[in-house]
């Protein structure tokens, strides 16, 4: 039986549709990107992070994006566990752990009676409202006429179902200790409920 997800998203410009690594996306949407190659779709749920590549084309990549990749400040992190508070308690999910870093989040949720998937559109909505209540949107340069901003978190999730103790014990600490492996401190959020 699941027990809990971890759930892995990215702001805008994270991880790409064609990164030489290999992503889950089927298609390249942006002509800005295509030229860089297709999608480079792959089956695996293991992380692909750390597999080697050619960062010159990634990071070329990265440079014709529309808007410039996101990287989260200290002062937006706070407003996006802000965000992620207010989503979790009108929501009533239960969050075990959670690392917001420049680029990316870290979330171990408790099963709930909804998709993990809706719960992290809910926290991204959330993250998004408080960004531009506090007035610290990445792209409120970028304001539309119409008033709107472009979306600052990436579409999909990555995600791993946790059914045992030892695999939820395990995802937790990942996560815990993701903030330190990037030479950051370790973070503690007052809507993370401690094993």
């Amino acid at each position: 039986m699941i027990l809990a997800s971890h759930v892995i998203f990215g702001a805008y410009g994270f991880w790409l549709p064609n990164d030489p690594r290999g992503s889950w996306s089927d298609f390249v949407g942006a002509w800005e990107l295509f030229r860089f190659g297709p999608a480079t779709k792959v089956e695996t749920r293991a992380s692909l992070a750390h597999q080697p590549h050619d960062r010159a084309a990634r990071r070329a990549a990265k440079e014709a994006l529309k808007y410039p990749a996101i990287h989260l400040t200290g002062v937006q992190a706070r407003a996006v566990g802000r965000g992620f508070a207010a989503s979790a308690s009108n929501g009533e999910v239960t969050v075990l752990a959670c690392a917001i870093l420049p680029q990316h989040v870290h979330l171990v949720v408790v099963r709930h009676r909804v998709k993990v998937e809706w719960i992290v559109n809910q926290m991204k909505g959330a993250a998004t409202r408080q960004l531009l209540e506090e007035g610290l949107h990445p792209f409120a340069a970028w304001r539309r006429p119409d008033g709107e901003v472009p979306m600052c978190w990436a579409a999909k999730l990555w995600k791993v179902y946790l059914d045992s103790d030892e695999d939820v014990a395990r995802a937790v600490t990942y996560v815990e200790q993701n903030p330190v492996k990037e030479g950051k401190p370790r973070q503690k959020w007052s809507f993370v409920t401690r094993l």
